[in-house]
């Protein structure tokens, strides 16, 4: 059985300019997040890793960052595990790519004449592992954006020089209006004409995998995740190989590597009776590794006193990233009513008839700003401070 680890979307070096102060902070978990690929690679003993690309954030890297990515992959070349690379659309094989001004097969300490480190490019398109009876197919482009499919002329060997073949590529499978300006496309009609064992997939940063023709396909997603929103990314994937009596079988499993979690809170108001009472009960799950998605709903009561702003502030230190959202819909009125000849009255009255014109005409985003101007209107009449 041959077994593969695949990986894609690493993106180290990211600029994480949304975090402010904790950006190399979030850097660090990437790297972090590589290092725990080579270590599962070790330890699951597989024979191969393949990297479909944006392994690097940007062709501008420090050499320092570069030496630290070889000697992780000095790790495997000391275990005898073969790694092969391709480009993405980060780190595109452009002229001023990072892989023209690094060797970094022969950083990490992979002589001329081995493949214990493989990086292919538009004018080395596949690699024959000769030990492990797999040729890689990589058809990469100079250009961020591909002047056509990987796929459009691709054209197996099955000449026997391998028993298995499996592409390495980095860009979309078509979707009609979604990925059609995309860098790099290619269709589920390709791939299952490609005659491929298995295609392994760069540039979706979530686990997705699939099947065209005889061809298993999959996107192993982001091992961390690039953006605190991808709340799929994570994991790694193994791949594992076998041909028995019954013909060829690929098994695709994931494994978790990243550290980064999420949790979205929904969170009723109506249940709430302070504002430090909510900063309480939300710290409750103070974790530095969780992305922490809150939404605040239901019907705000009219003493309750509230500030977004101050709630996320305060909440920051204890998370990795912490966001809270308010959708609670201000009150109607209960109990009588003032008189409408007084101002009281008539304010509530006129606000009510136009939240419910607004509510019948489905206008729901305009029903909650008149719900809201309520609340406040009646705090304001009935002597209290506003917080705006």
């Amino acid at each position: 059985m041959l077994r593969l680890l695949h990986t894609a979307d690493v993106h180290l070096g990211a600029r994480y300019a949304d975090l402010g102060d904790r950006a190399a902070t979030q850097r660090e978990r990437q790297f972090a997040a590589f290092k725990a690929t080579v270590d599962l690679a070790l330890k699951e003993r597989v024979d191969g890793v393949l990297i479909a690309g944006d392994l690097f954030d940007s062709n501008v890297q420090p050499r320092r960052s570069v030496e630290r990515v070889a000697a992780e992959l000095a790790r495997l070349v000391g275990a005898r595990i073969r790694t092969v690379i391709i480009p993405g659309t980060h780190d595109v094989y452009d002229r001023a790519s990072i892989y023209r001004a690094h060797d970094v097969a022969a950083m990490a300490g992979s002589r001329p004449g081995e493949d214990f480190v493989t990086v292919l490019s538009p004018d080395r398109r596949a690699v024959l592992l000769e030990s492990l009876n797999v040729v890689v197919h990589g058809p990469v482009f100079s250009t961020k954006r591909a002047p056509r499919s990987p796929l459009a002329d691709f054209r197996l060997d099955e000449s026997g020089a391998a028993i298995w073949h499996i592409g390495l590529i980095h860009g979309s499978i078509a979707i009609p209006g979604k990925t059609d300006g995309d860098e790099v496309v290619v269709t589920s009609e390709e791939i299952a004409a490609s005659g491929l064992d298995y295609l392994a997939l760069g540039h979706w940063h979530s686990y997705v995998q699939g099947k065209a023709g005889g061809t298993i396909w999959a996107y192993s997603g982001a091992p961390e995740p690039v953006a605190l929103d991808q709340d799929r990314a994570g994991n790694v994937l193994i791949v594992s190989f076998d041909k028995g009596p019954a013909g060829k079988q690929v098994r695709v499993e994931e494994r978790r590597v990243g550290k980064t979690h999420f949790e979205r809170r929904d969170v009723d108001l109506g249940t709430i009776q302070s504002q430090p009472a909510l900063i309480t009960m939300l710290a409750r799950a103070a974790d530095p590794n969780l992305v922490l998605d809150v939404l605040l709903g239901g019907v705000r009561p009219d003493e309750l006193d509230l500030v977004v702003d101050e709630v996320e502030a305060q909440l920051v230190p204890l998370f990795l990233k912490v966001r809270v959202r308010d959708r609670a819909l201000g009150a109607l009125t209960t109990g009588p009513i003032p008189s409408e000849e007084t101002i009281a009255g008539a304010f509530i009255r006129n606000l009510e008839a136009r939240i419910h014109e607004r509510e019948a005409a489905g206008d729901a985003v305009g029903a909650a700003e008149l719900r809201d101007a309520l609340r406040l209107g009646r705090l304001l009449l009935a002597g209290h401070e506003v917080t705006l």
